[in-house]
């Protein structure tokens, strides 16, 4: 008997092509990431609403340009009233270690809003070298 010398990445096999394909594609529909959102909010093509899901003292003392404040908590029907049924909303918070966009995103979801998360919140933001306004 031999050495398995097969690494922990190799174990199990990558999927075939045909399923690893339709998996991101289908990741896409989830989620977008922070260069995505910088560059439609700078180039005259938000058709989006960005949302921070960080509580407002968080948001107050910094966000992301173009974003609004609104808590996961406090996401509700009466909320979101101003913004046509079909707005696309994208939310975000601190970062990965942040688990306030899946909770805001499924708030959204129960009300039949369109949602995406923003992979990596303000942390991806500051990562990619985008600045932050207060």
């Amino acid at each position: 008997m031999g050495i398995d010398m097969s690494s922990m990445v190799a174990k199990p096999h990558a999927a075939a092509s045909n399923e690893a394909l339709q998996h991101f594609q289908k990741l896409l529909e989830f989620e977008t990431d922070c260069w995505d959102v910088h560059y439609a909010t700078n180039n005259n093509l938000q058709d989006f609403v960005l949302v921070d899901v960080r509580g407002e003292e968080l948001f107050n003392r910094s966000h992301i340009p173009h974003a609004i404040n609104i808590p996961h908590r406090k996401i509700d029907e009466a909320r979101l009233q101003e913004y046509p049924k079909d707005t696309l909303f994208v939310v975000y918070c601190a970062g990965p270690h942040c688990n306030a966009t899946e909770r805001a995103a499924i708030r959204l979801a129960r009300l039949n809003r369109p949602v995406k998360k923003m992979i990596g919140g303000i942390t991806g933001w500051l990562d990619e070298g985008f600045e932050l306004t207060n």
